[in-house]
């Protein structure tokens, strides 16, 4: 007990005085000022040293690696109308199964097509034919060709041989003149010397005389032999044109034939490709999967080749996501970078600083960033399944078109730093190297 012996003040035992417990302050506004001053003391330091996961948002859909894998629809091959449908929106078909009947507008082109076919084939069986027998009389035009240039050069042979034997028997008669004319000029010396008869001279004259004819009709003789000859060389010469032209004529006959069965042959095609269009009434299913929507009214609609008339969702072996970021973001992300990915239906809590904690989302890996933008500023992020993370749905439950958010991760700083850029305006942190440009050379140095 304390004593005052001030006249003032009353003595108290543990107890302040009424005027002290007004203005004493409430416990609530104690315990606010010291969260407070330790909040001021630990706020700044759970800034600096926690971390925090920067990453860039965006929206897209469940899709397929393989082009061929995605929605597809099923086109009409022919001109007609929808006869009957196989399938039912939502059915499940396989490669080969009917879909879709359709009849042709003409019930009766097929028979026409049918009819047109086979005169063509009877134009080309015509044509090859006619082919064939020119063929014959071009190889038998050049046999009878070789069996008159050789009989003509036997004549021409034997010709040389006539002119070779005149030539001897006019040289040989040219001798017998020779020796005439000097026994006639010997017998006209002597009978002027009176040692011969007349007689003798009289026949010496008509030995030259003999002599002088035999030698004219051996010349003649051996000039009508070489004109003959010249003339079976002539023969030979028109021989070989007139043959030529001939084998000419038929060569030209026969390019013809082969035109007109090489045109025939383009029509034989066109009118297969129509008939094996015609023929594909019933449109099949090109790939297993599930039909989405019938987009063709049967009996009513007339349909042109190439409409659709089914939208087909094809069974998926390897999942993927297109993401679609914004023009701002899209330089942030590389392939490799690690995606977190929240789909439709399935309930999920997604931190956005601290991925580890997630629940309900899974794991991605950017494979193909866009190269160009969609005409309205974004960019499209393909992003498959991360392997070391917990595997994506099955297609059962994951289909294709289900709408999908995804975080695409960048790099880890700390919550301080986060909020400061936030403020600021400024974009996260990247790489300050060139990922296309190799480590260690020149674009590092600089």
């Amino acid at each position: 007990m304390v004593n005052s012996t001030h006249p003032n003040i009353a003595p108290f035992e543990g107890e302040l005085l009424p005027s002290m417990r007004l203005v004493r302050s409430p416990n609530t506004v104690r315990t606010m000022a010291r969260l407070l001053v330790v909040g001021f003391v630990v706020l700044p330091i759970f800034l600096l040293l926690s971390p925090w996961q920067q990453s860039v948002t965006g929206t897209g859909r469940v899709s397929a690696v393989n082009p061929i894998e995605r929605q597809q629809t099923i086109d009409a091959p022919v001109e007609g109308r929808v006869v009957r449908w196989h399938v039912m929106e939502g059915s499940r078909v396989k490669a080969g199964d009917p879909v879709v009947d359709i009849s042709d507008i003409d019930s009766s082109i097929l028979m026409r097509l049918t009819q047109e076919r086979e005169a063509i084939l009877r134009r080309i069986e015509a044509a090859r034919a006619r082919e064939l027998s020119l063929s014959e009389r071009i190889i038998g035009i050049e046999g009878s060709r070789r069996s008159a240039l050789d009989a003509n050069a036997s004549r021409i042979q034997a010709a040389i041989d006539r002119i070779r034997a005149a030539e001897q028997n006019l040289s040989a008669a040219e001798a017998t003149l020779v020796a005439d004319r000097l026994n006639l000029d010997r017998q006209k010396r002597l009978l002027e010397k009176g040692l011969t008869s007349t007689r003798n001279l009289e026949l010496a004259q008509a030995s030259f005389d003999r002599s002088v004819a035999e030698v004219d009709r051996l010349r003649a003789t051996l000039n009508a032999e070489r004109n003959n000859k010249a003339a079976l060389e002539a023969e030979q010469v028109k021989i070989m044109n007139d043959f030529k032209a001939a084998i000419e004529e038929a060569k030209a006959a026969r390019a013809i034939a082969l035109t007109e069965i090489a045109n025939a042959n383009v029509e034989l095609q066109r009118i297969d490709v129509r008939l094996a269009r015609q023929s594909n009434q019933t449109v099949k299913a090109p790939r297993a999967g599930t039909i989405f929507r019938l987009l063709a009214q049967p009996g009513s609609e007339v349909l042109k080749a190439s409409d659709p008339l089914a939208i087909l969702i094809p069974e998926t072996s390897s999942q993927t996501v297109e993401l679609w970021v914004s023009g701002n973001d899209a330089p942030l992300i590389t392939p490799g970078r690690k995606v977190r990915l929240q789909f439709e239906g399935w309930p999920a809590i997604q931190f956005v600083g601290w991925p580890a904690v997630a629940v309900g989302t899974f794991g991605g890996i950017v494979m193909l960033v866009d190269a160009t933008d969609n005409g309205q500023g974004k960019f499209r992020v393909l992003v498959t399944p991360d392997p070391n993370d917990d595997p994506w749905p099955s297609n059962r439950w994951l289909r294709q078109g289900v709408r999908t958010n995804g975080w695409v991760l960048l790099n880890q700083v700390s919550l301080g730093y986060e909020l400061w850029r936030q403020f600021n305006g400024f974009p996260p942190v990247i790489s300050t190297t060139d990922p296309d440009k190799p480590k260690g050379g020149e674009g590092d140095k600089k």
